[in-house]
């Protein structure tokens, strides 16, 4: 066989979402927004001697360190994408640097709450029309950050696949030909690392809009005590957000089954005429991307392509690898696992 030849039996591994361009675009320009606040609240409250601006400037330092993650996380996977090192390319990048920022929300979550729980036992004097500026402020940035990390409703990846088989003794491997996605399954479509930082800008705006209400009440009604205990309540909030994306991002990473509907599609779809599924691997490789591989037991073992027509519908699959057994076989021979 020609060197040349085998070009129609390769394929890339380039499973990244389909907005990553996009996503990383604009992840990058609300770093450099979050970051330009942040120097303006601490030059600020370093000149007027206001612990508000500062704190809160910092408070944003926090979150434009955990985008920044999220920035960076979409340059790296882009310009590796085609890394031969990453076995099955860089798409799940992104739910690395989303598990990264699930903790520092977290740690954001516990260390609002301590501060809280503190002021609610010693209650300090709060300079409320500075606080409320300062607040007032803050959300409007995060607004527009919010608006510019907004998802689009488009979570349709692009199938990476490649018709081609490969016959080695009784199994044969079958990659998937490139599909474009348009089945159910939100959250395994969702850029879990856009998702992270979107979660960052609306975790400051809701402490901000928190802040305001606590702020307004306080000073109209002298509930000092309203102000630790809507952070209190913002720190819960914060720290439910943070779960729900380890969980989202967690489960990712450890491979997880995404879908039990695809599975039971496979199934459903392979395991006709006699023919069994005896094994099967599902997990996400990147936003929008499902790899699985299949082992099918069967009295007539058929070519690679006779398992691709029945998989064809089934266009979350991106990258598909089938092993078929003979029963003849197995019966004559004495079963190795490997």
């Amino acid at each position: 066989m020609h060197s040349d030849s085998l070009e129609a039996w390769t394929h890339d591994h380039v499973f990244l979402g389909r907005q990553h361009a996009r996503n990383e675009r604009r992840t990058w320009l609300v770093v450099w927004l979050t970051l330009a606040m942040m120097v303006a609240e601490i030059v600020g409250g370093t000149i007027f001697g206001s612990m508000a601006l500062l704190a809160d400037g910092w408070h944003m330092s926090t979150h434009a360190a955990a985008i920044g993650v999220a920035a960076l996380a979409y340059r790296y996977a882009r310009h590796h994408a085609h890394d031969p090192r990453f076995a099955f390319g860089t798409g799940k990048l992104g739910e690395l640097a989303a598990f990264t920022s699930a903790v520092v929300l977290a740690l954001i979550a516990v260390a609002i709450g301590y501060e809280s729980l503190l002021r609610v036992a010693n209650p300090q004097p709060i300079a409320y029309g500075e606080a409320i500026g300062v607040a007032s402020v803050g959300l409007l940035v995060n607004l527009v950050c919010a608006w510019l990390l907004r998802d689009d409703h488009d979570h349709h990846g692009h199938g990476h696949g490649h018709g081609h088989g490969h016959d080695r003794d009784e199994h044969h491997e079958h990659h998937e030909p490139h599909h474009h996605a348009h089945d159910h399954g939100h959250a395994h479509h969702r850029d879990n690392n856009l998702q992270a930082a979107y979660v960052h800008v609306l975790a400051d705006a809701a402490t901000s809009v928190l802040a305001i209400g606590g702020l307004l009440l306080a000073r109209a009604f002298g509930w000092v005590w309203i102000d630790p205990v809507v952070g209190l309540i913002g720190a819960c909030v914060i720290a439910s957000w943070a779960y729900g994306l380890m969980r989202d991002s967690g489960s990712v990473l450890i491979d997880v089954v995404p879908d039990d509907a695809t599975a039971r599609d496979i199934r459903q779809n392979l395991e006709i005429d006699g023919d069994r599924v005896s094994d099967l691997h599902l997990w996400q490789i990147g936003p929008g991307h499902q790899a699985a591989i299949v082992s099918i037991v069967t009295d007539q073992p058929r070519p690679p392509a006779f398992y691709k027509a029945r998989l064809a519908g089934l266009q979350r699959l991106s990258h598909v690898t089938i092993e078929v057994d003979s029963c003849t076989k197995r019966h004559a021979e004495p079963a190795v696992s490997a």
